[in-house]
């Protein structure tokens, strides 16, 4: 019976965050702003492939950061040094960011971000392989890391956040020649979990393939854009 009660609660909890999620999402589309919510294991790469990538994304864009910890501001003062706003949100004990600390971080945080200004918003979710995955935030598109230190059995072991993703970035590229994995084997891994998963490779390191998932971004972007969207 409390096995019951407290799936029934989980399944509450989920719908009133995918409700709130889409009330994020239409803030979003009224600003015209593509949002982007990263996830990983801890120590897969986030914060290092973005401070690579959102100085060549700014280029063109106007980005700003949500960065997700559990108690410190580490990562969100790192980017806060690639020259972009960042709205840092501390969890507390929550492993993962969701609809309500989004949204309350929006309109009630300290550093306030100019939706209207942005094209683009990086979600840097908290390191985790499960909840982020099952809490939606209001983004437009999931993208999944997973560094080849991890060994290629991770998409089978943990399929709710490849399932959930619409790109898998497999980072620290550099490191191949010294681990025993096969990169190819992971990605068969991650394209049996899921068909339509789209795959970058990359080095944040060696700078390799990360211009590729700038692309994506931009992409996404322009796919998501105004019809007519000319902003001053």
């Amino acid at each position: 019976m409390h096995n019951t009660a407290s799936a029934a609660l989980g399944r509450e909890l989920l719908s009133e965050n995918t409700h709130l999620a889409q009330h994020n999402r239409e803030h979003f589309d009224e600003a015209g702003v593509f949002v982007v919510n990263v996830m990983s294991a801890p120590g897969a790469g986030k914060t290092t492939l973005l401070e690579q990538a959102l100085p060549l994304l700014a280029r063109r864009h106007r980005v700003a950061v949500i960065e997700g910890d559990m108690a410190t501001e580490l990562d969100a003062d790192r980017l806060r040094e690639r020259g972009v706003d960042v709205l840092a949100i501390t969890t507390g004990r929550a492993c993962h960011l969701d609809a309500t600390m989004i949204a309350r971080g929006l309109h009630h945080g300290e550093t306030k971000l100019d939706l209207p200004s942005l094209d683009v918003i990086v979600v840097e979710n908290v390191g985790n392989l499960v909840c982020p995955a099952e809490f939606e935030i209001g983004e437009h598109r999931k993208v999944a890391l997973c560094s080849v230190t991890e060994g290629v059995d991770k998409p089978l072991k943990y399929p709710i956040m490849f399932r959930a993703a619409d790109l898998l970035v497999i980072t620290k590229l550099d490191l191949l020649p010294h681990v025993d994995v096969s990169l190819d084997q992971l990605v068969t891994n991650a394209k049996e979990v899921n068909p339509a998963l789209e795959v970058i490779a990359l080095s944040a390191k060696t700078g390799e393939g990360v211009l590729n998932f700038v692309r994506w971004i931009a992409a996404g972007r322009a796919a998501h854009a105004p019809p007519v969207a000319v902003r001053a």
